[in-house]
């Protein structure tokens, strides 16, 4: 804990661990202690909503998460919060248990609270865009591989994790191998929080955070620097480059099959188009089928790839994955276990919405294999 005082305001900063009955109970002390004019907790009010309505998954709507292009932002929170319920299960107290206990006692003793943090889902696509291609794989196969990871981690290590922000532990790693990653999730967040503190109603104010974040949070407020947090809450575009390059395979496709009409008939044109279709139909579809979608999941894949394909905009995981909430909806309890099917590999062919998951995933991978084959026998039938 440290004690900030700027302008005749003080600033308890209370640092925790995320899965710490030792935090939980220092939160209680340090509020019935303090009595302060307003509790800042490190929470959103998307994640306020998760820890204090038991997951209301009820309301969440899939189809506009799917429409709005959020299933990937959604699969990585998923595994997030499903590698914290582990930690939580050794450690003996649930993720995140200290920033809703901070605004239940503020509740108690008629303490106005503050959601300071930066919405989640801004705070993991500044992530994912700010990354190379080659340290977001990297990211995807260190997730991967904690998802299915089930060594028991050793009481030495469960000792350190109750006594710091575990957050702390894993940025120390990956900083190395992702600075990038670390300016999101660590400096751009000391300097939303500290600006939300600032603006914290009251003389005395007590801001429960990640330990992490204590020492950032701390050196903005001494700087009595305020922060604009616009261009904090921006999703960066994507790279020109990538979207040049997204439109490469389809240009080259497209004029492929004109200069094969032109050059040698309509007729061998034709012939390429329907190589074209199969080509990127047939792979597509086997993935929906090795995800053991719906029928007409499996006859979308197969209709809507040789077009998405060819329309950068449009994915072809989308469409399938849609198709699949639609006609096979999951059901509530499905929604309430997926943070601990997530972790076992045949769950993932029985709950429906890992299944949804599948039916993006799959196709898609399916739709790209399907790409260079077709593209290499239309551009080799130039030659």
């Amino acid at each position: 804990m440290q004690i900030v005082f700027v302008q005749g305001r003080e600033f308890i900063l209370v640092g925790t661990a995320h899965v710490s009955q030792e935090s939980t109970d220092l939160v209680r002390e340090v509020l019935g202690r303090e009595k302060p004019d307003c509790v800042c907790v490190e929470l959103d009010a998307q994640r306020y909503a998760a820890l204090s309505q038991q997951q209301r998954w009820e309301e969440l709507d899939l189809r506009e998460v799917i429409r709005r292009r959020h299933l990937g932002a959604l699969i990585v929170n998923l595994v997030l919060g499903s590698y914290q319920k582990k930690l939580g299960r050794q450690l003996g107290v649930l993720p995140g248990t200290e920033l809703l206990e901070a605004t239940k006692i503020a509740q108690e003793y008629h303490i106005p609270f503050a959601l300071c943090d930066r919405d989640v889902r801004v705070t993991l696509r500044r992530a994912w865009r700010s990354a190379p291609f080659l340290k977001k794989m990297l990211l995807v196969s260190s997730l991967l591989a904690s998802l299915f990871d089930t060594t028991p981690i050793s009481e030495d290590v469960l000792r350190e994790m109750r006594q710091q922000d575990v957050l702390s532990v894993l940025l120390k790693e990956l900083g190395e191998a992702l600075p990038t990653l670390r300016i999101v999730l660590i400096d751009e967040r000391d300097r939303y929080l500290a600006q939300k503190i600032r603006e914290a109603p009251g003389n005395r104010i007590v801001a429960v955070v990640g330990a992490a974040h204590v020492q950032g949070i701390r050196r903005i407020l001494l700087s009595q620097q305020r922060e604009n947090l616009e261009p904090l809450t921006v999703i960066p575009p994507a790279s020109p480059w990538w979207q040049w390059l997204g439109w490469t395979i389809p240009v080259t496709i497209v004029a492929a099959l004109l200069l094969i009409g032109w050059q040698k008939g309509i007729a061998v044109a034709g012939q390429n188009v329907l190589y074209w279709v199969l080509a990127s139909g047939i792979p597509s579809a086997i993935g929906a089928l090795c995800a053991l979608a719906h029928p007409l999941t499996i006859l979308a894949a197969f209709l809507a790839a040789p077009v998405t394909t060819l329309i950068p905009m449009l994915g072809v995981g989308h469409i399938t994955a849609l198709v699949q909430v639609y006609v096979q909806p999951p059901m509530v309890r499905e929604f309430q276990n997926v943070a601990d099917d997530i972790r076992s590999f045949k769950q993932w062919w029985k709950n429906r919405l890992l299944r949804v998951f599948l039916a993006f995933l799959l196709p898609t991978l399916g739709a790209i294999i399907g790409v260079w084959i077709g593209g290499y026998k239309i551009v080799s039938s130039l030659f």
